[in-house]
């Protein structure tokens, strides 16, 4: 797969969430570098380690305690800014507020709101990363202010009965990957007061497809014949593991579509688990080898919409994208349709992976095919 830079200007999207013509403002600024650290939030759930990532004598708090992950999270200029823009540009849901992070990391979210006037803040971590934090406050003068709380959110206690704010940044690879979202939705039904706020509050997912033969050759082919050798046993695990990299906007085949928007302030927890129709359509005539997914993140209660996208036209991310091969090289002509479903559910075993159950069909010039596949993320 070929990876690209991104430009650094700042760009506009048109919102899929509920009005098309509705524009969320990316802002993507990479001049002013952030100096505080943060990460990702440690799974409040399932502990399991991923063993794709990290050894097996080290914990997943361990795994995010890494300085390297740290400074990738933060580094992420998409995702920082747009969190430091949304609460530095909307003081108003802040200041005097109660807020709640989950998931806190290093504390830049906690930070941000700190500065920006809130009463308190209870910044939630359960990885090493908590003792860290903590000085990180108090290096930074705001002891007074913020609370650095160890341990997973269903676990602790907080020292207030409710919270006005609630403020995370959950998503995962393919959005949902290692099932931070829970965390939210537990700390939002046991502490956010009636009309509290969300931070962000919307998330939706898309797919569209891409011409992808030489990394699929690489990928997934390669199996076929090593040094003489038949291992295409291995061939089948490999095309059931879908593929985080950065996709360019040029191997883009078809249109994208909408599988799923997500009102983090009122859904559920199943709601997570979810089967959708999709059909695209092709741009031109050309191969598909791979189905891609991405999402976008809104912040709606903002004076003014913000939000990012994390699909292959933006600017890229660390989320990248996810990809996922297909069994057949699917023939398609300009105008032609890919329709299908596509369900996604928590792994039974461990809920921080992620069980997906792909169908398509292509009924056209050159090709007719309808097949179903799986994919594990793991």
């Amino acid at each position: 797969m070929t990876k690209t830079n991104k430009n650094n200007e700042e760009e506009e999207f048109t919102s899929f969430r509920h009005n098309r013509n509705t524009k969320t403002c990316f802002e993507e600024d990479a001049d002013e570098y952030l100096a505080e650290q943060d990460e990702s939030m440690c799974d409040a759930g399932d502990s399991t380690t991923n063993a794709a990532d990290v050894t097996d004598d080290i914990t997943s708090a361990d795994y995010y305690f890494d300085s390297t992950l740290t400074s990738e999270m933060l580094k992420d200029v998409v995702r920082t800014k747009t969190y430091q823009n949304v609460i530095y540009q909307n003081k108003f849901l802040i200041k005097d507020k109660v807020v709640l992070d989950v998931g806190a990391g290093t504390g830049i979210l906690s930070l941000f709101c700190a500065k920006a006037g809130a009463k308190h803040v209870y910044a939630v971590e359960c990885s090493q990363m908590a003792d860290m934090a903590k000085e990180i406050v108090k290096a930074n003068g705001f002891s007074d202010v913020i609370t650095v709380l160890k341990g997973k959110i269903d676990e602790i206690e907080l020292p207030t009965p409710k919270v006005d704010v609630i403020i995370s940044e959950w998503m995962g690879y393919f959005l949902l990957f290692e099932n931070m979202l829970d965390s939210v939705l537990y700390a939002r039904n046991k502490w956010l007061v009636d009309g509290g706020v969300v931070l962000p509050d919307k998330a939706s997912l898309f797919l569209t497809a891409i011409e992808d033969s030489e990394y699929k050759e690489d990928k997934i082919e390669f199996w076929n014949s090593v040094y003489g050798f038949d291992m295409s046993c291995i061939k089948k695990k490999a095309m059931m593991e879908p593929l985080v990299d950065t996709v360019d906007q040029k191997q883009i085949v078809t249109d994208s579509r909408l599988l799923k928007t997500m009102d983090i302030s009122k859904m559920s927890s199943g709601d997570a688990s979810f089967t959708a129709p999709f059909k695209l359509v092709a741009q031109r005539n050309d191969y598909i080898h791979a189905l891609v997914a991405y999402f976008d993140v809104s912040f709606t209660m903002c004076h003014k919409l913000l939000g990012f996208s994390t699909g292959p036209k933006s600017r890229a991310t660390h989320w990248k994208q996810t990809v996922m091969y297909l069994e057949d090289v699917l023939t398609i002509c300009e105008g032609e349709t890919i329709t299908g479903s596509m369900s996604v559910s928590y792994n039974k075993k461990n809920p921080r992976d992620i069980d997906i159950k792909l169908s398509y069909s292509l009924n056209g010039k050159h090709s007719k095919i309808s097949r179903t596949q799986h994919y594990k993320m793991r």
